[in-house]
């Protein structure tokens, strides 16, 4: 039993294709999905309050557009669920992985975070090698042994993210975080495919920007949980 969180901004081209490959990859298994609308102006929130496919889906409809780490906070806050499964809105992230990821959490007997790895990343060139810089910087200085911890596609435990300190970008540094948490982390190749449609709501120099200056904050939060230890 799990919640499946997946946070939205127009993704009304994405979505609908995005629920059906989950409800035809996860049969027969008990889960809930938290879909987080981050205010969309299109037409996201209309299907999926229009989808009956699947029997259990929560809607969370943020009133102003608050970004991705919010989204993510609100949905994995709101879950019914422990075990919390991340996932894209863009249809990148490919539901066929989930029961192999799912496999490996379960068999754990430690808390720990399980992480996707794109292993031949459908993206482009520029975002691919300033994803990659930021990555190599990131994991030297926090020694998460994360290479690609952009990857949505993540399954930890609510109860371990919820000892977290929230902050506008905590999505992009779980691995450490779970680490410095006592957490075990797994790192799992999957695939990765092109976006149909829309495009990436992040700048890519922004977010590396803002990348450098959340890497003291975590630092900060790490040197926190090792004196509260």
């Amino acid at each position: 039993m799990f919640s499946i969180v997946i946070p939205l901004y127009n993704e009304e081209n994405n979505i609908i294709s995005l629920l059906d490959e989950i409800y035809l990859e996860l049969k027969n298994i008990k889960y809930e999905i938290v879909l987080v609308n981050d205010c969309s102006t299109d037409n996201t929130l209309e299907l999926i309050s229009n989808y009956t496919k699947h029997n259990k889906i929560k809607i969370i409809n943020n009133k102003f557009n608050k970004g991705q780490s919010y989204s993510l906070n609100k949905g994995i806050v709101n879950s019914f669920y422990d075990t919390i499964i991340t996932l894209d809105g863009d249809g990148q992230n490919n539901p066929k992985d989930i029961p192999n990821l799912l496999r490996i959490y379960e068999k754990q007997k430690e808390r720990c975070l399980v992480g996707g790895i794109r292993l031949n990343r459908k993206d482009s060139l520029i975002k691919i090698i300033s994803s990659k810089i930021a990555n190599s910087i990131r994991s030297a200085i926090l020694q998460d042994n994360c290479s690609d911890t952009g990857c949505s596609l993540k399954i930890f435990s609510k109860n371990d993210f919820i000892k977290l300190p929230y902050f506008d970008g905590i999505h992009r540094f779980l691995p450490a975080l779970f680490k410095n948490l006592g957490c075990v982390l797994l790192f799992v190749n999957v695939d990765h495919r092109k976006r149909k449609f829309g495009y990436s709501k992040y700048g890519t120099l922004d977010r590396l920007i803002k990348g450098v200056k959340d890497l003291f904050y975590v630092l900060k939060i790490i040197k926190t949980i090792k004196n509260y230890k």
